[in-house]
């Protein structure tokens, strides 16, 4: 699970907020908008969070109207890079395949 490990890696202020963010995308879904995410391209998104001048980015997509999936998170520079862009692509075809193999909710 790419987002669960790079969370792990993360200060405890910045999980806090990351967390916080997939909270929203939850409760809002599709209806979340700019400044807290940005559409990429190819159906990609991102969660956007900024802590003390570092811009942690988490990259999903959506499974028709019923789940957010992420991908994975980075630490931006500039910009998302393509190939973060492109491996959120492929694992977004890999889901599709079999959604079940590729779910992961964590307990309450």
């Amino acid at each position: 699970m790419p987002l669960v490990e790079w969370l792990d890696g993360l200060t405890a202020k910045a999980q806090d907020k990351c967390l916080a963010r997939l909270k929203r995308l939850e409760d809002l879904g599709h209806e979340l908008r700019r400044p807290e995410v940005d559409y990429l391209r190819d159906d990609i998104y991102e969660l956007r969070v900024s802590l003390q001048g570092v811009n942690y980015r988490m990259l999903y997509f959506f499974h028709g109207t019923i789940a957010a999936v992420v991908s994975h998170g980075i630490v931006k520079e500039r910009k998302v890079p393509a190939k973060e862009i492109d491996k959120a692509i492929e694992r977004k075809k890999r889901f599709v395949t079999n959604p079940q193999h590729y779910s992961f909710k964590p307990e309450s």
